[in-house]
């Protein structure tokens, strides 16, 4: 077919224009090939690390991409801008990293992500996610490369230091009060407990309380004790109500006289008649001791057991050669009554006040004021 071709140019054409016209399409073929050597660029394609070298005709990215079939989402990485001019005189290198999807859970949220990022912490840093030097990754390590279809779970860690009061129960002092009856009290200071404040720390994830630390104890105002005293001064209510304080109680006999000269030895008009061994007169309400038991001046309530009424209050203020141990002499004014008393037992308490001395200063005792 091409020898029949070239037979029947050269029949059609003279050997001249044959020879004018090879000239011209060498030439052109020539001029061909220096213009698309002058147009045509090389380009080095890196896509997520494989590299592809090709020669193109296009004059920018966009269209040397387009003709490789090479498409960049919106969310993938490409080092060199769209726009860019291809340079026909060095090698055009383009990298191209492919964005992959990734699950973030933060803040008690999950949402999908598109990320060409290599490790976790760059995608968090990319997404705009502050990380707290207390928050913690979950599953996952800052520095792991990232994989498609990766969760990644940052988990917030907040502490706090909270203070919780606590009273410290104040104590209660009972002290005796020798002026006070057995059997009372008295408050000398209600007391008030005391405040301690107790430090822990709580530790959240995510908003909800994981841990609490104990880390101190400090008291902010001390306890003040209760302070009570009780009465030590034994006492009783005699039959007529009255309430007898004392502070000792003996079992004694008891015997009785008059100021009678079978009594005393004395008539009256005598020198000292009705007149007892401490200067007071004699009357009821004196009664006759051994010193040595009972002390002259001391003053003491006498009890009569059984339905005998009690003869009372009365003061050591005499003396009597057969008063001997334990045996008092009650003073009585009627004879009659001296007759009926005879000798019984009876019960002497030493009264607990024994400050009065106008029995010494007047011929009027003491009980009788």
């Amino acid at each position: 077919m091409n020898e029949l071709y070239i037979k029947y140019i050269k029949r059609a054409l003279p050997l001249k224009q044959l020879a004018l016209l090879l000239i011209l399409s060498v030439l052109a073929i020539t001029a061909g090939v220096f213009l698309y050597s002058k147009l045509c660029k090389d380009i080095k394609v890196i896509e997520d690390g494989k590299p592809i070298v090709v020669k193109t005709m296009g004059a920018d990215v966009e269209q040397a991409l387009a003709v490789m079939d090479i498409s960049v989402g919106p969310y993938d990485y490409i080092s060199t801008p769209m726009d860019t001019v291809l340079d026909s005189q060095s090698l055009n290198v383009i990298n191209i990293k492919r964005a992959v999807p990734l699950n973030l859970k933060i803040d008690g949220q999950l949402k999908e992500v598109m990320s060409y990022r290599d490790t976790v912490a760059e995608v968090i840093q990319e997404n705009g996610i502050s990380v707290g030097p207390l928050d913690r990754f979950e599953g996952v390590s800052p520095n792991d490369k990232v994989v498609a279809g990766m969760d990644i779970r940052l988990v917030r860690v907040r502490e706090e230091v909270i203070t919780e009061q606590e009273e410290i129960p104040f104590d209660v002092i009972e002290r005796p009060n020798n002026t006070m009856n057995s059997g009372e009290k008295k408050v000398i200071n209600i007391g008030q407990n005391g405040i301690k404040e107790k430090y822990y720390k709580i530790t959240y994830e995510d908003g909800r309380a994981i841990d609490r630390t104990f880390l101190k104890e400090m008291v902010v105002s001390d306890p003040v004790s209760k302070i009570v005293e009780f009465g030590t001064v034994l006492n009783f209510r005699n039959s007529r109500g009255e309430l007898v304080r004392y502070s000792k109680v003996m079992k004694m006999k008891a015997t009785a006289y008059t100021s009678s000269f079978v009594d005393t030895g004395k008539n009256p008009g005598d020198p000292g008649f009705g007149i007892t061994y401490t200067g007071i007169k004699a009357r009821e309400g004196v009664i006759a001791v051994d010193p040595k038991v009972i002390p002259l001046g001391t003053k003491v309530y006498v009890e009569v057991p059984g339905p005998a009424p009690d003869y009372g209050f009365a003061i050591a203020a005499d003396i009597g050669s057969a008063i001997k141990g334990n045996l008092i002499d009650l003073y009585f004014d009627s004879s009659e009554t001296v007759r009926q008393w005879g000798r019984r037992n009876v019960v002497v308490y030493i009264l607990n006040e024994q400050n009065d001395t106008r029995w010494k200063q007047n011929d009027t005792p003491w009980y009788s004021k």
